[in-house]
């Protein structure tokens, strides 16, 4: 379309070709607001509204733009949908400069706008994209729902109604260029009608309730009743493998130093008792203890926990919690160890923040998935897993300093929330 460019400088100097030009505006806009074709790319969860919207209950295709394209090459629009991190910034700005002009964005859901609830106490959220790219239209909302997104089409479609070969938006400001355009003025002149013939119709509504004040319509609605539907009879949920009393004595009998987290009074085996049936058992072990029970739940038959769910950690003031997610594919019961490593505050204050802080053993050897979800414990916590077999960083450069979900983790791109 770039030839569509050099039109005022050829048509212009002719009798009457400006006419011509704002007639070549008219159909190439007519033609682009029509046919927006948007990149198929989400940032984040906001994504999974602008999925729904290419979907039959709220159908894109009525706008023109259900074709979402896997090419930049072949796209005109590019909808952030969702939060922006700085590792993802370079890729939108290649895949902005990919996409030939004229071109536009729709910044989509608080996160894309300005950051979100990430703005504070965050080194890794963009607080905006319009510090990536130049942003046509915004669409507010933590989602916004399919319908804002289609308000915020029609929108940039008005926009792009009120280009110009003669400003193109590609190179820079778009120009309102509707007292000059034939066209808009005819639409202008049409909706002014319109909005006469409706004051003409209420002023004749008017009059005729004053003439008539004792008529009634007719037309009754009627009232359909629908149909009750019979209530779904509930289930009680059916345990598989062994029962929470059951996982928790046995367990006790190989390792008496096992127990649960709880402020209640009572004994621990009634405690145990009364955790609903759905739940799994979730008990406090010794740092000591970790690697063999471990190694028993997976190698006793009677519990053969040979499922990892995931390896995760809480932080706090003088301990990090770590909590090891198993589960019995066999026999269906669950069973989550939490074990307190204690800080070590031999390390100097100043150097705590980017210190490894507590050590315990890998269990990657019985469970090759452990690998990478002790990688991702190290990465954000800086637990030390001795004896594991690559202990790096997985999703922070190699060079990155500290420890993100720490609560002493400090970054010069973050804003403090003030209290």
């Amino acid at each position: 379309m770039g030839i569509i460019n050099y039109a005022p400088k050829i048509l212009d100097p002719i009798p009457g070709g400006k006419y011509v030009v704002n007639a070549i505006d008219y159909v190439v806009n007519w033609a682009r607001a029509n046919s927006i074709w948007p990149l198929t790319y989400g940032t984040s969860c906001c994504a999974i509204e602008m999925m729904s919207s290419s979907m039959a209950r709220y159908d894109i295709a009525r706008f023109g733009s259900e074709v979402f394209r896997s090419s930049p090459r072949q796209a005109d629009l590019f909808i952030l949908a969702g939060t922006i991190t700085h590792r993802m910034a370079p890729a939108i700005q290649m895949l902005w400069e990919q996409i030939p002009g004229p071109k536009y964005v729709i910044a989509m859901g608080a996160c894309t706008i300005s950051g979100g609830p990430f703005i504070y106490d965050n080194y890794s959220v963009v607080r905006g994209a319009q510090n990536l790219i130049p942003v046509d239209v915004y669409v507010p909302g933590c989602p916004p729902r399919p319908e804002a997104l289609f308000h915020g089409l029609l929108t940039l479609r008005e926009k792009i109604l009120k280009e110009t070969c003669r400003h193109p938006w590609h190179e820079g400001r778009p120009k309102d260029v509707s007292t000059m355009d034939r066209y808009r003025e005819a639409a202008k002149t049409w909706a002014a009608l319109e909005e006469m013939k409706d004051e003409e119709m209420a002023e004749a509504r008017a009059k005729f309730k004053e003439e008539h004040p004792d008529y009634k319509s007719t037309f009754k609605p009627i009232r359909v009743k629908k149909e009750d539907f019979p209530e779904v009879p509930r289930v009680p949920f059916k345990r598989l493998g062994l029962t929470q009393s059951e996982l928790f004595a046995k367990l006790r009998e190989k390792f008496p130093e096992v127990t649960v987290h709880t402020h209640s009074e009572d004994p621990i085996e009634d405690v145990v008792a009364a955790i609903p049936a759905d739940r799994p058992l979730e008990v406090m072990v010794r740092p000591e203890d970790y690697l063999p029970i471990v190694e028993y739940v997976k190698g006793n038959p009677e519990f053969k926990m040979n499922y990892l769910i995931d390896v995760t950690a809480i932080d706090y003031d003088d301990h990090f919690d770590m909590v090891t997610m198993l589960r019995s594919l066999e026999h269906g019961h669950k069973l989550f160890l939490c074990v307190q490593l204690k800080k070590d505050f031999s390390i100097p204050e100043e150097k705590r923040a980017t210190s490894l802080l507590a050590s315990i053993g890998t269990i990657s050897h019985l469970y090759p998935a452990a690998e990478f979800k002790e990688r991702e414990v190290y990465d954000m916590f800086g637990i030390n897993f001795e004896g594991h077999p690559d202990q790096r960083r997985i999703f922070l450069d190699k060079d990155f300093v500290g420890y993100p979900l720490r609560k002493d983790f400090t970054h010069p791109q973050m804003i403090r929330r003030p209290v």
